[in-house]
């Protein structure tokens, strides 16, 4: 894959995508922060090996096992381990806001504006 379809495919889109906002940063072994991480709405390859109703349920297992195969940066699962509970927890609502039909989001967004 080339890099330009790498960033297409990591290029924020509207119900496609959502930024978190980490509350405690992950600090890689390089000393690096990352204080940020975007998910892209998994494809059904990237779910392989789990349960869609765990993952929609908030399983941390799975939400841990995901976050590597949709995450930019590319975030690795020891990271993903260091995530608190507050940023795990709004990660698993991410994938949950995925699950849910165009519909749906476009309800949720009304509610929250």
């Amino acid at each position: 894959m080339t890099n330009a379809k790498i960033a297409a495919a990591f290029a924020p889109q509207p119900g496609k995508s959502k930024t978190v906002l980490l509350s405690e940063p992950i600090t890689r072994a390089n000393g690096e922060l990352i204080t940020e991480i975007m998910l892209r709405k998994p494809n059904a390859g990237e779910l392989r090996g789990l349960k869609v109703p765990d993952l929609a349920n908030g399983d941390i297992n799975s939400v841990l096992a995901v976050i590597p195969r949709v995450s930019s940066p590319l975030v690795a699962v020891h990271e993903a381990e260091q995530l608190s509970t507050e940023d795990i927890g709004e990660i698993a609502g991410a994938f949950w806001h995925f699950f849910l039909s165009s519909t749906d989001q476009a309800k949720i967004e009304q509610m929250q504006a």
